[in-house]
């Protein structure tokens, strides 16, 4: 169970004896060499995901190409150490891209928005230096969902015999738990693209953030429950990658009789024997909440803004498009051609002789003639023919003062 910003507030595991030949393996993982193999596949598999976000996302191919090529030499690194370099040097670059992404409120809020909570800013803190007591709201939205990641990571561990807390890649530390820091790397991008997406396409609401005195942002209840929804779909993400953990410690044993474990957490060995397809089924997340771009109010689908706000925008774009018609017929260019067309229309009426005109060509005939006639030619060879716009080739009394007069 978790609060409002993350924090653990009480935690369950399975209720069955685990295997205590497993967390052995485990505790040995290093020495009999399994932690490195688990390592670099962890960190590479981050890697390719933060890769594809840079690349599809941000469109920015010199970021993903460098990423890529992190990857491809951390998949080589023969110690630990050198998985963390790489890691971390991919994730300054990849970081580096987020920063200028700009974070969109409701119009209403934007008065009461900080500077900076207007864009993605920075992962690192000024508070403490790392990206804990983030200072807004992305950045604390992605605390949260990473807190309960790590949760979920923890209870598949358990889930599966093995210690969250003995890590491969996290040095072990007080009050931590490694291995399900280790596991969750996995799981990451994942989150990343589901923050990156909300506000991409859609906006903040200030009243779901407050700021404290030291300008720690933290989320409000309701919106923290709203991410909470999230968690089936973390806990689906890293169930194939912790079954994978176990089975390569399990493997590294050294002894000669093999033995499978069960897959606890996917299924797959049911799903197996039931169908064709073992993989897990994707259950995608919540969807982000949609609000009115004007006042914040919450909206169906397909719409930008509420009933009440749509009607004002209605009006104001009109007043807007009014105003740059105006503008753009009072162009040198637009006065030039007006200027022109006058000038041709001026010498047709001078140049024009009622006697000219044939005696059968009267109102008359034109109503009962030539109109069902014209019924039947379209809008555009009409407005050709006479040298006039089509809105004016419709009207039906300017065709007969044309062709009567």
């Amino acid at each position: 169970m978790l609060d409002r910003v993350g924090e653990v507030l009480a935690t369950t595991g399975p209720v069955r004896p685990s295997d205590a030949r497993l967390r052995r393996a485990q505790s040995l993982a290093h020495q009999s060499g399994p932690a490195l193999e688990i390592a670099r596949t962890l960190v590479n598999q981050k890697l390719t995901g933060q890769e594809r976000i840079v690349r599809d996302r941000f469109q920015d191919s010199s970021t993903a190409n460098f990423i890529a090529q992190t990857r491809s030499a951390e998949s080589t690194a023969d110690s630990i150490d050198q998985v963390r370099h790489f890691e971390a040097v991919a994730a300054q670059a990849y970081w580096l891209a987020w920063r200028s992404i700009p974070i969109n409120y409701p119009q209403n809020d934007l008065g009461r928005v900080p500077i900076h909570w207007r864009t993605f800013g920075t992962r690192k803190s000024p508070l403490t230096g790392s990206p804990r007591l983030a200072i807004n709201p992305p950045n604390a939205m992605l605390n949260y969902l990473y807190a309960l990641l790590e949760s979920e990571a923890r209870l598949a561990l358990a889930a599966l015999g093995l210690d969250p807390g003995i890590g491969v890649l996290h040095a072990d530390a007080p009050n931590r738990d490694s291995l399900a820091c280790d596991l969750m790397e996995t799981t990451r991008p994942h989150v990343d693209a589901y923050v990156h997406d909300w506000i991409k396409h859609e906006r903040l609401r200030r009243n779901w953030f407050f700021e404290e005195r030291n300008g720690n942002c933290r989320l409000m209840a309701p919106f923290a429950e709203r991410l909470s929804e999230t968690a089936q779909k973390w806990a689906n993400s890293v169930a194939p990658h912790a079954e994978w953990i176990a089975r390569t410690l399990w493997s590294k044993r050294g002894h000669s009789r093999r033995l499978t474990l069960a897959t606890r957490l996917t299924q797959t060995r049911r799903r197996i024997v039931k169908g064709p397809s073992p993989d897990l089924p994707v259950k995608p997340g919540p969807p982000p909440l949609r609000i009115c771009q004007t006042c914040g109010g919450n909206l169906k689908r397909g719409t930008r803004y509420c009933v009440a706000c749509s009607i004002e925008v209605s009006r104001e774009n009109l007043l807007n498009a009014a105003k740059a018609g105006r503008i753009a017929t009072h162009t040198p260019q637009a006065e030039a051609l007006r200027a022109s067309t006058q000038k041709k229309q001026y010498a047709s009426l001078r140049a024009w002789d009622p006697s000219d005109k044939p005696n059968w060509l009267t109102e008359r005939t034109y109503r009962e003639k030539i109109m069902p006639r014209l019924s039947k030619i379209q809008v555009p060879m009409i407005a050709s023919a006479l040298a006039i716009s089509e809105p004016y080739a419709t009207d039906s009394d300017v065709l007969r003062d044309d062709h009567v007069g």
